[in-house]
């Protein structure tokens, strides 16, 4: 167990410590749940009456609610980013021990650097080059000719398809599978003609990909995901799209082909976005948006329908289904109201 004084963890942050500097800390947990050894954050105002019933040891907080916190506090401009730091340092996910496994097939020129971790029966073909300090888990899949950046790690049941370019510090969870052919076919007559997909997929540095997600490889040119970017589970990542560094992706997102996405943008759950489109810089897009066309300015937008009693919804849907005849009445009156006047 992983155990930190609170003025060690205050440096590690960059929080004030408010409080008795010997306090050991074993572990980090919510606000609801904390216990005696452990420390907590705050980084809503809003919930701030949890805090005279929460029994954690320190809690991370803001200035303006130190006041109402009787636990010692580790005071942070921003208590979410020192709960994030705080979280690295209890980090508590296994790392795996350095070895390759007999149970699984490598090609005698795969290419390895330093410490490298390969788990039960992983297929490695011909031509790959693993950087230092790589882990792959058990049953992943990588082909010939990829490449995969030092202190990466590809979790369990991972697929890497040929040619596939990683950077470094990149994590890949479980199930994901990055270089599949795009959907690309031409109708020949009915009968539908599969297009070879001839590009890579290149992903950065210090890139996460969720459980499931899928990124096509190119059609011609390359799929890349720029450093940085984290994409959430059972996400769809088209053949061509191109994503700018440091955007985030939610869960359930569905880019079609050839998509280009600026940098610093937030796309939310389950939104859809059509093909050859640009999305610039600092765009937020919110959950089950659908995106029809190119966006040139930053800024939020939305389209998606929150839910509503199906009573009211029937009546707004009617109102829809008729607004063309409320339109051509509107504009009749208008008429009407316009040869009066001229009377």
């Amino acid at each position: 167990m992983l155990s930190i004084s609170l003025s060690e963890l205050s440096k590690k942050i960059c929080a004030k410590l408010y409080g008795d500097d010997n306090v050991i800390i074993h572990g980090i947990s919510s606000i609801e749940n904390a216990k005696s050894g452990q420390v907590t954050f705050l980084s809503n105002s809003r919930f701030r009456n949890k805090l005279s019933l929460c029994k954690a040891s320190a809690i991370i907080i803001s200035k303006q609610d130190l006041p109402f916190c009787k636990q010692n506090a580790l005071v942070a401009k921003n208590p979410y980013l020192a709960y994030a730091k705080t979280a690295q340092i209890m980090n508590t996910v296994p790392k795996q021990n350095y070895g390759i496994s007999k149970n699984s097939i490598i090609s005698k020129d795969v290419l390895y650097g330093k410490n490298i971790s390969i788990g039960h029966n992983s297929v490695i073909e011909s031509g790959v080059k693993l950087g230092d300090n790589v882990t792959i888990g058990s049953g992943c899949f990588i082909g010939q000719q990829s490449s995969i950046g030092s202190y990466t790690r590809l979790w369990d049941n991972t697929t890497i398809y040929y040619r596939t370019v990683i950077g470094k510090h990149c994590i890949l969870h479980a199930g994901s599978i990055i270089g599949a052919d795009g959907f690309g076919y031409v109708n020949d007559h009915g009968i539908w003609v599969k297009i070879p997909h001839l590009g890579r997929v290149v992903l950065g540095n210090n890139i996460e990909i969720g459980s499931l997600t899928t990124i096509d490889r190119g059609s011609l040119d390359d799929t890349y995901i720029g450093n940085g970017v984290i994409i959430d589970n059972q996400c769809q990542i088209a053949h061509n799209v191109n994503i700018g560094d440091h955007t985030a992706i939610a869960g359930g997102v569905i880019m079609a082909g050839s998509v280009s996405i600026g940098r610093n943008c937030m796309i939310g759950g389950a939104s859809v976005i059509n093909g050859h489109i640009k999305i610039c810089d600092q765009v937020v897009i919110t959950g089950m948006s659908m995106v029809m066309r190119s966006i040139n300015s930053p800024g939020i937008y939305s389209s998606g329908i929150p839910a509503q009693p199906n009573k009211k919804w029937r009546q707004n849907t009617a109102l829809i289904m008729h607004v063309n005849k409320i339109k051509k009445k509107i504009q009749k009156l208008k008429k009407q109201i316009s040869e009066i006047n001229l009377l």
